[in-house]
């Protein structure tokens, strides 16, 4: 696993890199913000991680001030519930049906059942991307024409599982309306119509993050937040951005687990996310192991 951390996180290693220079066993504090500042963790957040840190620091004082940045308390979740019900939430853009595709995968692959949910049926391309991820992992999907009604979509696909004893159900979303205003009631209607489908659903709402956006998709997970209540998320495209460092910051402010992270294109590429792994991927390319 931790191979594959690294391969993720190569370009934000080759930023770092040009900064660093050679690898060391102790580092200097500027030398430290320069790195940080480099990899996209926002600034507010570096001079807090520097303050706790003496003039020179080593990797066993550098990987404490980062992995301590996961360490909060994040929602708790009993995800043995069956159907297990999932809102996917999240920009056009940011990879969202294609996560969906991933997740539904890893499930099926742990033999279980899945059914999806078409709802973004504001726009056609989404109805037509997911069938075709349905159609090609052999999975059931309930899906409408755009326009219509996307929490009769939910109700359906809850309700079908429910009849049919299916282990999960995966929500798609629009990411965009006319007004934030216009998508905030449409969630919100979306969750209330879940719930009605199966008390207590959805089980999960997971807001998916572009990681190329880097320190900047975090006033976008902000607003989905306020909007319904985030459970956690999910970072896409980091293979192809040197903005790695920016999960410290979406960690550090959002206070919400990072369950996975997206490492391409494939119904296959998607791995849970080890917060050990991912801070010692940025340090390999800083200290000289031990």
């Amino acid at each position: 696993m931790f191979k594959i951390f690294k391969k993720v996180f190569s370009k934000t290693g080759d930023a770092i890199k040009e900064v660093s220079g050679d690898k060391h066993k102790v580092i200097s504090k500027d030398l430290f913000e320069e790195i940080l500042l480099e990899a996209d963790v926002a600034y507010d957040l570096v001079e807090r991680i520097l303050e706790g840190l003496p003039e020179k620091i080593n990797r066993i004082q550098a990987f404490n001030s980062l992995i301590l940045l996961f360490h909060y308390d994040a929602p708790k979740i009993d995800e043995t519930q069956r159907p297990f019900v999932e809102m996917i939430i999240g920009v056009n853009g940011a990879g969202k049906t294609t996560t969906i595709a991933k997740l539904a995968n890893r499930y099926k692959k742990e033999g279980e059942s899945v059914i999806l949910a078409a709802a973004d049926t504001f726009r056609a391309a989404a109805i037509e991307q997911l069938s075709r991820w349905a159609q090609r992992l052999d999975i059931p999907i309930v899906a409408t024409k755009q326009g219509h009604d996307p929490s009769a979509v939910v109700y359906d696909a809850v309700s079908s599982a429910k009849a049919k004893g299916i282990d999960h159900v995966i929500i798609d979303t629009a990411g965009r309306l006319h007004t934030q205003h216009n998508l905030a009631e449409e969630l919100k209607k979306m969750v209330r119509v879940a719930d009605k489908a199966l008390g207590g659903t959805p089980h999960r709402k997971l807001l998916i993050l572009d990681g190329t956006q880097g320190s900047s998709a975090i006033n976008q997970a902000q607003s989905f937040h306020e909007m319904i209540g985030i459970d956690g998320i999910i970072v896409t495209k980091l293979d192809g951005t040197a903005k790695g460092g920016a999960l410290l910051s979406i960690a550090d402010t959002l206070k919400l687990p990072v369950y996975y992270i997206g490492t391409g294109e494939s119904a296959e590429d998607l791995i849970p996310f080890k917060a050990n792994d991912y801070v010692n991927a940025i340090l390999d390319e800083i200290f000289i192991k031990d």
